[in-house]
This record gives structure tokens, C-alpha cells and sequence, in this order.
């Protein structure tokens, strides 16, 4: 009953921090040369296209499929996402931003990075 009839900031105050951590991330993502992707409407993650970067060489490893880049991510930048081939959709990738705001940084500027090097 609190649920329904109580104050509803902590829910206004939670959607405006997920508003702009999708824009964050949104922008992150488009800032690398090769990522599209259209910028989710109710959900906490991002389902970008890679396939603008796949065969690109990336530490000297070269991913064919969102599934090797992945892969490489984390092992490379630690930082995880669910390949786009668990959802029938290879050349996507999966990515939350329902995280923290610091985590939610450090993680979109480790990627740039290893598309930068």
C-alpha cells in the first residue's frame, strides 16, 4: 500500500540517474568509429551494432563475432557484456548501465581505450 499511495521521488530521483547514464553510455559507445546504435527507451542497457569493428585488430587480436569481442574485453579491459549471439543476434552486444556512476565511467573509458590503441 506504501508502494502505491506513498511519495514516488526515490523513483523520479532513480529514473533521472539512469536517464543519464544511458546518455552517457550512448555517447561513449557512438564516439568509437565502427559502434551504432540506437539509444534504449526503457531498459538499463544499450544493444549497440559492433559490426562496424569487427576484424579490427585490438591488441593484436582480431574478433570476428561479438562473441570473440567479448572475450576480449575482459580478458583485455575487464569489462563485460553479453554477446549479441545469446539473443540471435550476432554483431550486437548486450551492455547494462545499471551500475554506479564512477563504475559506469571507468568501464566506457576502458573501452574507448582499447579501440584507441
Amino acid at each position: 500500500l506504501a508502494a502505491i499511495l506513498g511519495s514516488r521521488d526515490c523513483v523520479r530521483e532513480m529514473a533521472a540517474s539512469y536517464n543519464l547514464r544511458r546518455g552517457r553510455l550512448c555517447e561513449g559507445l557512438a564516439s568509437i568509429d565502427g559502434i551504432t546504435l540506437i539509444p534504449p527507451q526503457g531498459a538499463f542497457y544499450a544493444f549497440p551494432s559492433f559490426e562496424g569493428v569487427l576484424g579490427r585488430s585490438l591488441r593484436g587480436r582480431t574478433p570476428e563475432t561479438t562473441l570473440e569481442l567479448a572475450e576480449i574485453l575482459l580478458e583485455e579491459v575487464h569489462v563485460a557484456l553479453v554477446p549479441g549471439e545469446a539473443f540471435g543476434a550476432p554483431g550486437y552486444a548486450r551492455i547494462s548501465f545499471a551500475l554506479g556512476d564512477e563504475e559506469l565511467e571507468e568501464g566506457i573509458q576502458r573501452v574507448m581505450d582499447l579501440f584507441q590503441s
